[in-house]
C-alpha cells in the first residue's frame, strides 16, 4: 500500500514543478472523474495506443474541468484533455487526433527530456502543489458537476508545456502515422489545428492554452495538410468510435452546461440511449426528481447490462435521498464491473448512508478495494475514513484523513492527522508507514520551499544591486 502512495506522491511532485514555472497566477484545476466518460475515452484511444505500440494498461486519459481548449501530458502514463476541447470538437476522429498527438510525445521520448528540464526548474514546494494534481473527488458542487466529482489541483506550466517546434513536428508525423495505421482519417488532425488558426496573433491572455502549449505556424499546418493528404487511408468502420465520442461528450455537457439548454437542444422525439441519458442528468440537476428517475429507469431498460448506466442510476438515486434503492443500483453496477474503483467508491458511499452495522462493514470492505486500485480519489478517501471510524479503527481513520488532506492541498491538516496516526498505529505497520510517507512529503515540501525562497531572495538582491551599481557582485 505504501508503494502505491509513494507513486502518487511522485506523480504529484512532477505536477508541482510544472505549477512552479507558471508565469501567470496559478489557478485551481479540477480533474473530472466519471467511470463512463473514462471508459469512453479509453475506447477512442485504444486503437491509437496499439498503433503506437504502447501499453494500454499504463496510460490513462483524464478530463480537466476547464472550458478553454487544451490537451497535455506530464508523464508517460497520463494524458489530460480539457472539457472545453472535448465539447468543442465535432467528431470522434478530431478527438482521436488530439490523443494521437499526445501519445506521440510519450512514444517519442519527449517526456523524459522534459523531466530532465524539470530537475533544473525551481519548485514552489507547497504541498498543495506537490500533491496538487489530485485526481480525486471533493464534496459540494462537484456532485452536480459531473458525477464526475473532482479533486483540487495545481496549475500546468506554460513553460513546461511549451514544446519545441521540432518536438511538435515529430509528434505530428507520428500521430498521423498512428491514425493511418488505425484506419482513422488523418485529415482530422488538420481540422483540429485549424480551430486555432490566427490565435498566435492574439495577446497571450486571449489565446487558448493549446496555442501556448502546442506552438502553431502556417508551415506546421501546411506540413500536416500535406502529410495527411498523402495517406491513402481507407477509413475503418468508425460507428463504435462515434458512439463513444458522442456518449462522453453528451454526458460531460449534460453535467457541465445549463440543464435547461441541454433539454432545449434535445429533440423531444429522440429516444436514443445518449439522449435519454442527457435528459436524466438534466432533470436531476434542475432538480426535477420524478422526471429524472423516469428517464434513468428508461435508460436502464435500454441498457440493462451496462455497468455505467447502473452507476449513474445509483448516483441519481443517492443524491435524491433514496439510499436503499441507490445501494441496489450500485450493487448491480459492481456486479457488472467488479474491478472499477470509481464504481466501487460510489457503492461504498451508498452503503455508508444506510448507517447499519452490516452496511458499514460492507462499505469498509468495498472502499478498501477501491483505494487499493486508485489511491487518488479524495472523496473516496473521506468515505473510507468514515468507515474506519465507524469500525473504531481510529488510527486508520487518521492516516486516511491525512492522505485526503494531502491530496486536496492542506498540508497542516495532513500533518496533524498523520502525526496522530503515527501514535495510534503499531510502529512498522502498513498504516504507520503511510503516515511516515505523508510526514516526509510535508518535510520535503518545506525544504524545497525554503530553497526556492532563498534563490528568489538572491535573485531580487541582484536586481536591486544592478539597479544601483552595475559593478556590484554578490
Amino acid at each position: 500500500m505504501a508503494g502505491i502512495w509513494r507513486s502518487v506522491l511522485r506523480m504529484f511532485f512532477r505536477a508541482a514543478v510544472i505549477a512552479g514555472a507558471v508565469a501567470a497566477p496559478a489557478h485551481a484545476i479540477q480533474i473530472l472523474r466519471d467511470p463512463d466518460i473514462e471508459h469512453a475515452l479509453e475506447q477512442l484511444a485504444q486503437p491509437l495506443i496499439n498503433a503506437a505500440e504502447l501499453d494500454n494498461s499504463h496510460i490513462e486519459i483524464l478530463v480537466v474541468n476547464d472550458s478553454s481548449l487544451n490537451a497535455f501530458v506530464i508523464d508517460t502514463k497520463h494524458i489530460f484533455i480539457h472539457s472545453g476541447l472535448i465539447l468543442k470538437l465535432g467528431r470522434a476522429e478530431e478527438l482521436q487526433a488530439v490523443m494521437a498527438h499526445e501519445l506521440a510525445h510519450i512514444a517519442n521520448g519527449h517526456i523524459a527530456r522534459r523531466q530532465g528540464n524539470l530537475r533544473a526548474a525551481s519548485s514552489t514546494a507547497k504541498l498543495g502543489l506537490l500533491l496538487g494534481l489530485a485526481v480525486g473527488a471533493t464534496s459540494g458542487n462537484a456532485e452536480a458537476a459531473a458525477g464526475v466529482a473532482a479533486g483540487a489541483a495545481g496549475s500546468a506550466s506554460r513553460v513546461y508545456l511549451s514544446h519545441t517546434r521540432a518536438e511538435e513536428a515529430s509528434a505530428d508525423r507520428s500521430a498521423l502515422r498512428y491514425m493511418a495505421l488505425a484506419g482513422i482519417d488523418p485529415k482530422a488532425m488538420s481540422d483540429v489545428l485549424k480551430y486555432f488558426v490566427g490565435q498566435e496573433a492574439l495577446n497571450v491572455g486571449r489565446q487558448d492554452p493549446y496555442v501556448r502549449s502546442h506552438p502553431l505556424s502556417r508551415d506546421r499546418i501546411r506540413a500536416v495538410d500535406a502529410r495527411a493528404g498523402a495517406y491513402n487511408v481507407e477509413p475503418s468502420n468508425n460507428e463504435s468510435a462515434n458512439y463513444w465520442f458522442l456518449r462522453a461528450q453528451g454526458k460531460l455537457g449534460a453535467f457541465l452546461q445549463d440543464p435547461k439548454n441541454t433539454l432545449r437542444r434535445l429533440d423531444e422525439s429522440d429516444d436514443s440511449e445518449i439522449a435519454v441519458m442527457r435528459r436524466a442528468i438534466a432533470y436531476h440537476r434542475m432538480p426535477m426528481r420524478e422526471l429524472a428517475i423516469a428517464e434513468i429507469d428508461r435508460l436502464t431498460a435500454l441498457l440493462p447490462e451496462d455497468p455505467f448506466v447502473h452507476d449513474l442510476h445509483g448516483q441519481i438515486l443517492l443524491e435524491s435521498g433514496n439510499h436503499s434503492a441507490a445501494v441496489d443500483a450500485y450493487g448491480r453496477a459492481v456486479g457488472l464491473a467488479p474491478g472499477n474503483p470509481l464504481i466501487l467508491a460510489g457503492y461504498g458511499r451508498a452503503l455508508l448512508t444506510l448507517d447499519t452495522d452490516e452496511g458499514n462493514a460492507e462499505a469498509l470492505r468495498v472502499l478498501e478495494r477501491a483505494r487499493a486500485q486508485d489511491a487518488r480519489d479524495s472523496r473516496m478517501m473521506h468515505d473510507l475514513a468514515v468507515a474506519y471510524a465507524r469500525s473504531r479503527q481510529y488510527g486508520m481513520a487518521s492516516i486516511t484523513t491525512a492522505e485526503r488532506y494531502a491530496l486536496v492541498g492542506r498540508p497542516e491538516d495532513a500533518k496533524v492527522h498523520a502525526t496522530r496516526a503515527s501514535k495510534l498505529l503499531p510502529r512498522g505497520s502498513p498504516g504507520w508507514n503511510r503516515a511516515q510517507d505523508v510526514l516526509n512529503a510535508i518535510k520535503s515540501a518545506g525544504q524545497k520551499r525554503n530553497q526556492h525562497n532563498a534563490r528568489q531572495s538572491v535573485f531580487r538582491g541582484r536586481l536591486r544591486c544592478n539597479a544601483r551599481l552595475a559593478a556590484c557582485r554578490l
